[in-house]
C-alpha cells in the first residue's frame, strides 16, 4: 500500500482526490490549514470510502511544522501539492499573499523532499500557465506566455523552480498536471465545492444564486470575440480529474527510473462560454439563474479549452462525464448544503 502526502488535501479537488486514492488502497496523510475548508469533509471522505484518511493542521508555509508529519508518517513515497491560493481576481489585488503562500509552501516540500526519501511529487498546476494561447485547443507544447494574473504567475513560475530543482537533483522526478476548469461534485453529494464566503469560481456562484443565497450571477463580459460575446472555458468533472492523479502517482511509482518534469492537461478538449454553462444548468436541473452582464474582470483570458491527447494515451485517462451530469451534481451537493443549513 502505497503512503500518499496530500497537501490541501480537505480542500475540492484535494478531498475528491482523496477518496480516489483510498479506493485504490492508498494510505493518505492529508496536511492543510483549513483556510478555504472544513473539518467536516473528513467525515464526507470516511462515509465515501469507509476510513478517514490521517490529518495534521498545519500551514505547508511552516517548514519546521511540514518537516515534523515526515518524522510522524515514515516512507511517504509521494506527494500531492494542492495547497494554495487560487482565485484569479483576488491575486490582482492581494499579488503578495499569492506570491508568499504559493510559493514558500512549493519550496519547503521541495526542499523536504530532497531530505527525505519522498522523491515523488505530482503537482497541482493549471492551463492559466498559457495565458491566451494562439492556437486552440491547446497543447503541452504551447508556449506559456506571460501570465494574466499573479496566480497565473505563481504557477508559471513553480512550474520553473520545480524543472529547475529536478534538474540539479535526479532522484527527484514530478507530474506537473494543468487543469482546465474542474467543476461539480462527488456523486455522494457528500464533498463539494465549499468556497469561504463570496465563491471566486463559476459553478458554486451559479448554485448558491439558483438556490437563492446570492440575488443574482454576474456575467463578467459579453463582448468577447467569442459566438455569444462571453468567456470559453473547459469544464471538466472534478471526480474525473481526480482520478487522474491517482494515475499520475502510478506512473511514478512505476517508472523509478524515469527522470525530469512531464506536463500533462487535464481536459474535456471542448470550450463552453459562460452563456451555454448557464443554459446547461437550467436544462440539467429545470431551476432558473438570475443573471446580470458586468464589465470583464481584470487577469480573465477569452478563451481557452484543452487537448487532451497527451494525457489520453500517455496517462491512459479521459474524461468522460457530460455537462449535464456534471452540473447535476453540483446542484445535489448544493441542496445536500442547504438541508445541512436548516
Amino acid at each position: 500500500m502505497s503512503k500518499i502526502l496530500v497537501t490541501g488535501g480537505t480542500g475540492y479537488i484535494g478531498s475528491h482526490t482523496v477518496v480516489e486514492l483510498q479506493n485504490n488502497g492508498c494510505e493518505v496523510i492529508i496536511v492543510d490549514n483549513l483556510s478555504n475548508s472544513s473539518m467536516d469533509v473528513l467525515e464526507g471522505i470516511a462515509s465515501i470510502t469507509g476510513k478517514k484518511p490521517a490529518f495534521e493542521k498545519l500551514d505547508c508555509c511552516d517548514r519546521k511544522a511540514l518537516a515534523e508529519v515526515f518524522k510522524k508518517y515514515p516512507g511517504i513515497e509521494a506527494i500531492i501539492h494542492f495547497a494554495a491560493y487560487k482565485a484569479v481576481g483576488e491575486s490582482v489585488e492581494k499579488p503578495l499573499m499569492y506570491y508568499k503562500n504559493n510559493l514558500v509552501s512549493l519550496l519547503n516540500i521541495l526542499e523536504l523532499m530532497g531530505e527525505e526519501n519522498a522523491r515523488n511529487l505530482v503537482f497541482s498546476s493549471s492551463c492559466t500557465v498559457y495565458g491566451q494561447p494562439d492556437v486552440l485547443p491547446v497543447t503541452e507544447d504551447a508556449p506559456v506566455k506571460p501570465a494574466n494574473s499573479p496566480y497565473g504567475n505563481t504557477k508559471q513560475i513553480a512550474e520553473e523552480i520545480i524543472r529547475d530543482t529536478i534538474h540539479a537533483d535526479r532522484r527527484l522526478k514530478c507530474i506537473a498536471l494543468r487543469y482546465f476548469n474542474p467543476v461539480g461534485a462527488h456523486p455522494s453529494a457528500a464533498i463539494g465545492e465549499l468556497p469561504n464566503g463570496t465563491p471566486n469560481n463559476l459553478i458554486p456562484f451559479v448554485t448558491q444564486t439558483a438556490i437563492g443565497i446570492r440575488e443574482c450571477l454576474r456575467v463578467f463580459g459579453d463582448d468577447y470575440n467569442t459566438p455569444d460575446g462571453s468567456a470559453i472555458r473547459d469544464y471538466i468533472w472534478v471526480v474525473d480529474l481526480a482520478k487522474a492523479h491517482v494515475l499520475a502517482v502510478e506512473r511514478l511509482l512505476k517508472n523509478r527510473n524515469r527522470q525530469g518534469v512531464e506536463f500533462f492537461n487535464l481536459g474535456t478538449g471542448k470550450g463552453l462560454s459562460v452563456l451555454e454553462i448557464l443554459d446547461a444548468f437550467e436544462k440539467a436541473t429545470k431551476v432558473k439563474v438570475n443573471r446580470t452582464i458586468v464589465a470583464r474582470r481584470e487577469g480573465d483570458v477569452e478563451k481557452v479549452w484543452a487537448e487532451p491527447a497527451f494525457a489520453n494515451k500517455e496517462l491512459g485517462w479521459k474524461a468522460e462525464t457530460s455537462t449535464e451530469d456534471m452540473l447535476k451534481t453540483a446542484w445535489e451537493w448544493e441542496k445536500a448544503l442547504e438541508a445541512k443549513r436548516r
